[in-house]
């Protein structure tokens, strides 16, 4: 079936001066890219020329121009005279090889990639540099918001301590709908249904998306250099709607924030479920949004927002590198390829007030065995709320702390584990305020 697209106007990729992209990969944000393409006659001309994807004749659409190569052999897109390649069949293999063989090839990049700019981005910019060409990963973190270049060029100015925010916006609709009354796994089942979660979600709600997107802020807007592996991740799995009760009596709601934090040549990170004041700006994410929050020394508080995901969305960063490349060829380092700097320590230790929810089976003298680990601790108790009419045989109450170090509570939770009264380990949350 011909797509509405076919009768846009083809000419308008062909003005002068052309600059030949070839798409690499034509799935959501492929197909969308190309619509993108097409959708723009009399701006800076992009011209189509190749499209290397699996299967190469059965996926042709008759919108794309006929004078398009459709290729599977990543060996014709390098050979052509093409300058700039766009990435996006996403993962580590075989798009790591094929986008330094690309810059290798003399030949700019444009990827959506935030698997590979996590964990092969300073390698691949430091090739790109040896190379004079261009690698520009806009696309790879919020989709279609312009937070890279935000905080690289928009910010440049300011010297950035802190970067937070809610990177997924599956993870974001799961705790909305458990918010809402759902069980988690209902949950899970809507989100799949509706196309925000693939079929093993364990990337999206174990934290390792936000992860890799975390790392990339990292290095462009703090300018450090830390490794996926190296940043704490704690799964979204455990969360209840009971959880939800208590966080609204505490004038909270519950998200799934990754946050860093530069202090004293120490880098502080996580991605993990977190308490939220109902009156910060990530209370507000809904559905799959994403929003990223800076904190600079001398310009305080930015805030980027936007749909964090999707085709369309995720095209228009894709095309906006592609334009920045045309309008700005100059070889020189841009501020989103600054070199980052491998800081002196990296910890997940933030200290900030923490929610402790336990499940028990009820009986005399359970909060003063509570209490006295966490005095062993050194940790003080700020509140305990216990809902009215829960049952006693599996009864959930919360306590809150007082500011304290992760590490400290995760020492007191290890004795507290072993205690008999326990019926599930205990789900523990830091509180940002």
């Amino acid at each position: 079936m011909s797509s509405p697209t076919s009768q846009v106007d083809k000419s308008g990729l062909d003005q002068q001066p052309a600059v030949k992209i070839a798409l690499v990969g034509f799935g959501t944000v492929g197909t969308a890219v190309a619509r993108l393409l097409y959708a723009r006659p009399g701006q800076p001309s992009l011209k189509l020329t190749h499209i290397c994807v699996r299967a190469a004749e059965r996926k042709k659409v008759n919108w794309v121009a006929d004078r398009v190569c459709w290729t599977e052999d990543i060996e014709e897109v390098l050979r052509s005279d093409v300058a700039v390649v766009v990435e996006l069949i996403g993962g580590l293999h075989p798009a790591y090889d094929w986008v330094r063989q690309a810059l290798e090839a003399r030949k700019s990049v444009v990827t959506a990639n935030k698997q590979l700019m996590a964990r092969h981005g300073s390698e691949l910019l430091e090739l790109a540099r040896r190379n004079r060409q261009k690698l520009a990963y806009g696309a790879s973190v919020g989709g279609g918001i312009p937070i890279l270049s935000g905080l690289a060029e928009g910010l440049a100015g300011d010297r950035l301590l802190k970067i937070c925010g809610i990177l997924n916006g599956t993870c974001n609709y799961i705790v909305t709908r458990i918010e809402a009354g759902a069980a988690f796994a209902e949950a899970l089942r809507e989100a799949q249904q509706a196309g925000f979660a693939e079929a093993d979600p364990t990337d999206d709600i174990d934290g390792f998306d936000a992860r890799a997107k975390l790392v990339i802020l990292v290095r462009v807007g703090l300018k450090a250099e830390v490794l996926p592996e190296d940043v704490l991740c704690r799964s979204i799995r455990d969360l209840s709607s009971i959880d939800f009760e208590y966080a609204h009596e505490l004038d909270c709601t519950i998200r799934q924030v990754s946050r860093a934090e530069l202090r004293d040549g120490k880098l502080l990170v996580a991605v993990e479920p977190t308490l939220v004041s109902r009156r910060s700006p990530l209370a507000a994410v809904a559905g799959g949004e994403n929003l990223i929050l800076s904190h600079g020394e001398f310009g305080g508080q930015s805030v980027f927002s936007g749909l964090g995901a999707g085709g369309n969305p995720t095209a228009v960063a894709v095309v906006s590198d592609l334009l920045h490349i045309v309008r700005y060829p100059s070889s020189g380092l841009s501020p989103a390829e600054e070199p980052a700097v491998t800081p002196g320590e990296v910890s997940s230790d933030f200290e900030t007030p923490q929610y402790l929810r336990l499940v028990v089976k009820d009986s005399p003298g359970i909060l003063a065995r509570l209490a006295s680990i966490l005095s062993k601790h050194h940790i003080n108790i700020d509140a305990v709320l216990q809902s009215a009419g829960q049952d006693k045989a599996a009864l959930p109450f919360v306590i809150t702390l007082e500011p304290t170090k992760s590490s400290q509570v995760e020492a007191a939770l290890a004795e507290i584990r072993k205690s008999s009264f326990l019926l599930e380990a205990p789900l523990r949350m830091p509180i940002l305020r």
